[in-house]
């Protein structure tokens, strides 16, 4: 028994640090939005009135620019997590970049890219998961709730319009 604890506990170890390092899950959603990309990054960048327009991702507290937002999101269920996002990159008009998770248990880095298309821009969803919580985790609601979001802001970024 101590030859089984003292060798299979290091290699269980091993193999949880693999998993948390190689496992991954990967998330796209795409639209096209009758919009230039400022129109789009204006609404992005509005943290104060994600309430108003996101059925994901219903608050957002900070500014992007600071370098780190707490968003808080409703899964489908209706339960709202608060998580911390650490903002990797802000190109104006181009792309939104943050992450935030727990190291080796789940983390995320998630994109916003928009890019100038014939009829509007095209605005991409993007995130990578990663550690060995994601063999676990049910991912189904996901892209459909991505999916939600994006069809809200298209919606928004139009009304918008026509106010104008």
């Amino acid at each position: 028994m101590w030859t089984y604890i003292k060798f299979g506990l290091p290699a269980l170890l091993l193999i949880i640090a693999a998993a948390a390092v190689f496992s991954k899950k990967t998330y796209r959603v795409e639209r096209v939005i009758a919009a230039p990309p400022e129109a789009i990054w204006a609404v992005l960048m509005d943290t104060v009135d994600y309430g108003e327009w996101n059925p994901v991702f219903v608050k957002a507290e900070g500014a992007y620019a600071d370098g780190q937002v707490v968003n808080t999101f409703k899964d489908p269920n209706g339960k709202l997590y608060e998580v911390t996002n650490k903002v990797l990159a802000v190109v104006e008009n181009k792309q939104l970049r943050q992450k935030g998770g727990m190291a080796g248990v789940l983390t995320f880095d998630h994109q916003w890219p928009l890019q100038p298309v014939e009829g509007g821009t095209k605005v991409t969803q993007f995130e990578v998961d990663r550690g060995f919580y994601v063999w676990f985790w049910d991912d189904s609601w996901v892209v459909p709730s991505y999916t939600k979001t994006a069809e809200a802001l298209a919606a928004h970024v139009s009304a918008i319009k026509r106010a104008n």
